[in-house]
């Protein structure tokens, strides 16, 4: 097998670690999610996953399963929606849900795109557009007559809150009634990533400046976003082993559960239901 040799720092880099669990996870009889992209893709990377991330685990398969939920409930709904996937890195969500009508806008920074672009190649239908999802020039490409689904996958932990809080009031203005649905982490592991954890002695993780409690997620993107039509917590759940147990305990203990990860689903006032 022919092998692409790559060469990412900082934020751009942590594509490879979501990509390393979530085809591990993939490879597995009892995985909870089936990605043959992601797998080729995987294993012709010329990489040292475990020296940097370590061990695989289950935690960016189980995200992607939730984040395929909603979008397969979007689109069966709006099959010919707008999936706008900020940060997207070599996930390869457009080969496990796609329809055959949808709009697919990928946007990552352009080293991210060069990557990507190595094993997926955009076309009329999936868009690729090499900026930061700060920059609202992205705005420009989603039609303004189609239902939109944003989502952000393991993205805006990387920024400041305040350019969050900018990001969501921009895209809700420009975007009334869609949905966008984005993970976060509580503010416990972004104070450690700020004193520069290292995930292994050959990794140390980007800085995550956005960390946000779950009891503070919806009261915090009400201030945000006035009007804010919908919001909902999404369910993560680890599939197996100890974890299994400990994720259930979560979601149960309400001092253990607001100090967790979550997923959240939201939708901007005033359009499509």
């Amino acid at each position: 097998m022919t092998t692409t040799t790559v060469t990412l720092t900082d934020v751009p880099e942590t594509m490879l670690w979501t990509l390393h669990n979530r085809a591990s996870e993939a490879a597995r009889p009892d995985g909870v999610v089936r990605d043959e992209t992601a797998l080729r893709i995987y294993r012709s990377l010329a990489y040292d996953y475990e020296r940097s991330f370590g061990p695989a685990d289950p935690s960016h398969g189980v995200r992607s399963a939730v984040f395929d939920a909603e979008l397969r409930a979007f689109l069966a709904k709006h099959p010919d929606g707008v999936i706008v996937n900020l940060g997207e890195g070599l996930e390869t969500q457009r080969f496990r849900v796609d329809g055959d009508q949808a709009l697919w806008i990928t946007v990552d920074v352009p080293d991210a795109i060069a990557i990507r672009e190595r094993f997926i190649t955009p076309d009329e239908r999936h868009l690729h557009i090499a900026v930061s999802a700060l920059d609202r020039v992205w705005f420009d490409a989603v039609p303004p007559d189609r239902a939109v689904f944003i989502t952000a996958q393991g993205l805006l932990m990387y920024f400041e809150p305040e350019d969050v809080a900018s990001l969501l009031r921009d895209m809700a203005a420009r975007f009334p009634g869609a949905w966008f649905a984005f993970d976060h982490i509580p503010r416990w592991l972004s104070r450690k990533t700020l004193k520069g954890y290292m995930k292994t002695p050959h990794y140390r993780t980007p800085r995550m400046p956005w960390g946000i409690n779950i009891d503070e997620v919806r009261p915090t993107l009400q201030d945000w976003v006035p009007g804010l039509a919908e919001y909902s917590r999404l369910p993560f759940r680890w599939p197996r082993g100890f974890n299994k147990l400990f994720f259930g305990t979560w979601t149960v203990a309400p001092v253990v559960w607001r100090l967790a990860p979550g997923i959240a689903r939201i939708r901007f006032g005033d359009g499509h239901a």
